[in-house]
């Protein structure tokens, strides 16, 4: 017992150890402790010091600084203004539209949520957006994930300029619905203006289009919306940075205000009256571009404006908007014959109407001063000048003209300046141009000019000129001025009205200007006419057709380099290109009390088509005979006070027989009046299929070897291409369905 009482043996040395190693660990923290109070010491005194030296030191620099900022001023942009047509529908506005983002660096986002989601999330994004198939769409949500998060973008661009609608079913997408707050899903709207044109196409160079100029900034490029851009654009407002209790914010100082709303004089039925028509005459004759315009004769008002060429895509068929060739200068051709018959009547050399001129034979010809012969195709052997424009004789004008300037060959044009035709007009359409009529010296050469001038060579005349001459002459001389802007409305809402103003009061005296109607009144129903073939019962249409030689112009043999230039390689006479025409008409309707004037030019037909009235009058002539059909010639239909002939209804179109009868014994209606379309023999000519029903339409076409794309109910109403056209099979019809 005694033995297991005695205490254990001390170990000699046990406890020192254990003491050192507690200092030790007592050594280190302090040691660490020091290390941080020192640091810490060290940027309060560092804190202390950029204070000291901000608030007292260099305090004034500071606040020079701070007043310096807080007085930057940011510029507000105002909203531009909307362009309408003479009716107040918008033909150019302002719309929100947005883009959505998604901030993959938002503080919440949910990650795996967000990767669990990209099918389904794809397969919705490919149904609405099919910009991207489903695939496509899922490589491009999950591009973002194989990056770090530090370099994933808080701006990844889902969906770009998308209104507001479908902004609200994206966020029904999978994902998207989880939440609504934007640091958890991450996606952000971005509200973008975007000027838009809700008659698409219609008018595009008349109307014009924008465009980004510097810093985001929206003017017009082309058009009215340029020319008439400072109106437009309005006048940005200005806002400073306001230091306020928790944030440094914009403090609007000038409100911006919004551009001015222009009223075009553009009529939107005759506008898509003028467009179809003439797109119809360039398919069928195949030209290479037409321009057209109609004018209000009363106010010079442009109703009406459309240039349509060829489609530079190979196979495609179709004629677009491109160049306004309305205001560029051509060879008039023949039209500007009445041009001269305004001066020889105004100078009284005209006169008496019934003087005959002898008319050399073709192959003979009229020499002047030893020039080529100038011949006429189809006058008599003498003709009274009362008759040269229904003629439309060469000889005859020539012969007139020459005679009273070969003494001074310069003074015919000074004579047409002196009317005003080399003013400009300033309609507001961009790249518009005067008439070009050369000064010619008083000699052998400028005398032979002269004889070519005044019936439509060795001159450059604007369409659009032309077209205001003849207005004139329909306006009992009195030549207004066009215009395509009639009224401006502040943005306070108070209207400007653009007055009617003139070019000259007078080009001729209303006896002479009756005197040219009658004339051009015989183009159309004269015996010699050049346009009988626009004789019609229902609307009587005066004025003058034109045929002008395709001058040969040189053009660049290789791409590559501008300076190389060759001639063209297609047959030549002289100057100009063997078989190749403008044909032009300019004319006025209704003939008894002239309310529109129109003019017409197609350029360069297939050879088939040679006459100026089957082309180019033919479209003027069309869109007389729809404006008469809506009434819009002032004009009241008496269909009401008629009795009916039939009263059997028109209950559908087909080019099967048996149908009608089937209809007929089905609902007991016998009389039902059937419409057949006899269809072209040619496979390369595109199916007449108006009237039909949608599914006999289709299958006629797809028989024809063509793609269908229709929009609509009920019947055909009009298709494009124009019904027995020539145009490659596998190309696309659209045809437009109607339901009375």
């Amino acid at each position: 017992m005694n033995a297991e009482r005695r205490p254990k043996a001390k170990v000699v040395g046990q406890d020192s150890d254990k003491q050192k190693a507690a200092r030790s660990r007592r050594m280190h923290i302090l040691g660490r402790l020091s290390f941080i109070s020192l640091f810490i010491i060290l940027i309060a005194a560092g804190i202390v010091f950029m204070a000291v030296n901000n608030t007292i030191i260099n305090a004034a620099e500071w606040n020079k600084k701070g007043t310096r900022s807080l007085n930057d001023t940011v510029l507000i942009k105002p909203l531009r203004g909307d362009i309408l047509a003479s009716d107040g529908c918008i033909l150019a506005t302002n719309l929100n539209y947005f883009n959505l983002r998604i901030d993959f660096k938002a503080k919440r986002f949910m990650i795996r949520e967000y990767h669990a989601a990209i099918d389904s999330l794809a397969d919705s994004l490919a149904f609405y957006f099919p910009r991207r198939t489903r695939e496509g769409w899922k490589e491009y949500l999950s591009a973002p994930l194989k990056k770090e998060r530090k370099d994933r973008s808080s701006a990844f661009m889902l969906l770009k300029e998308i209104p507001d609608d479908a902004v609200q079913r994206v966020k029904n997408f999978p994902y998207f619905k989880r939440s609504n707050n934007a640091n958890r899903t991450g996606l952000v709207r971005e509200r973008v203006l975007k000027r838009k044109y809700p008659y698409g196409e219609m008018a595009t160079l008349s109307i014009g289009r924008v465009g980004e100029v510097g810093l985001r900034d929206v003017r017009g490029i082309s058009g009215l919306e340029r020319a008439l851009d400072s109106l437009l654009y309005g006048v940005p407002g200005k806002a400073k940075k306001v230091l306020f209790t928790d944030r440094v914010a914009n403090w609007t100082i000038q409100q911006p205000r919004d551009g001015y709303t222009v009223t075009t004089t553009i009529d939107i039925t005759m506008q898509d009256i003028l467009e179809y028509e003439l797109g119809n005459m360039l398919l069928t004759t195949e030209a290479e571009w037409g321009t057209a315009m109609i004018m209000d004769v009363e106010t010079g008002d442009i109703k009406a404006i459309s240039n349509l060429e060829r489609d530079t895509v190979p196979g495609s068929g179709r004629y677009i908007e491109a160049m306004n060739r309305a205001v560029l200068a051509y060879e008039p051709g023949s039209v500007v014959k009445t041009i001269s018959m305004v001066v020889a009547l105004e100078d009284g050399f005209a006169f008496p109407l019934d003087r005959e001129f002898n008319i050399e034979p073709k192959g003979v010809g009229f020499r002047y001063c030893g020039g080529r012969p100038i011949n006429d195709t189809h006058s008599p052997a003498t003709l009274p000048v009362s008759r040269f424009l229904e003629y439309s004789s060469n000889i005859g004008m020539a012969k007139l003209m020459t005679s009273h300037f070969e003494n001074d060959p310069n003074a015919f044009r000074e004579r047409l300046r002196q009317l005003g035709f080399f003013d400009r007009f300033n309609t507001g359409m961009a790249r518009e141009r005067t008439p070009y009529f050369p000064t010619i010296a008083n000699n052998k050469g400028g005398r032979i000019a002269l004889s070519r001038m005044v019936f439509g060579y060795s001159t450059m005349i604007p369409p659009l000129y032309t077209c205001a001459i003849y207005n004139a002459i329909a306006n009992d001389g009195k030549f207004v001025r066009p215009r395509l802007v009639k009224a401006l409305r502040a943005p306070g809402g108070v209207d400007s009205v653009i007055p009617v103003t003139y070019v000259r009061d007078s080009i001729c005296s209303r006896k002479n200007a009756r005197l040219l109607r009658d004339m051009l009144h015989e183009v159309v129903w004269g015996q010699g006419g050049t346009a009988k073939a626009l004789k019609n019962d229902i609307v009587r249409i005066a004025g003058k057709t034109g045929t002008c030689r395709i001058m040969a112009e040189a053009k660049p043999s290789d791409k590559n380099d501008s300076t190389k230039k060759a001639e063209d390689n297609r047959p030549k006479i002289g100057g100009y290109l063997d078989g190749h025409y403008r044909l032009a008409f300019c004319g006025f309707f209704p003939f008894e009390n002239p309310k529109y004037t129109g003019f017409v030019m197609v350029s360069d037909p297939s050879p088939a088509y040679k006459g100026a009235a089957t082309t180019a009058g033919t479209v003027l002539k069309n869109v007389a005979l729809k404006l008469y059909s809506r009434g819009m010639l002032d004009n009241k239909s008496d269909l009401n006070d008629e009795e009916p002939t039939d009263s059997r209804p028109t209950l559908y179109a087909s080019n099967d027989g048996n149908r009608h009868n089937i209809l007929g014994s089905g609902l007991h209606m016998p009389g039902g009046t059937v419409i057949t379309a006899p269809q072209p023999s040619d496979p390369g000519l595109v199916p007449d299929v108006r009237g039909l029903g949608i599914r006999e339409a289709v299958v006629t076409l797809e028989k024809a070897g063509f793609n269908v794309k229709f929009s609509g109910i009920g019947y055909v109403e009009t298709q494009s291409p124009a019904p027995r056209s020539r145009a490659p099979r596998g190309s696309k019809v659209t045809i437009t369905l109607k339901q009375d």
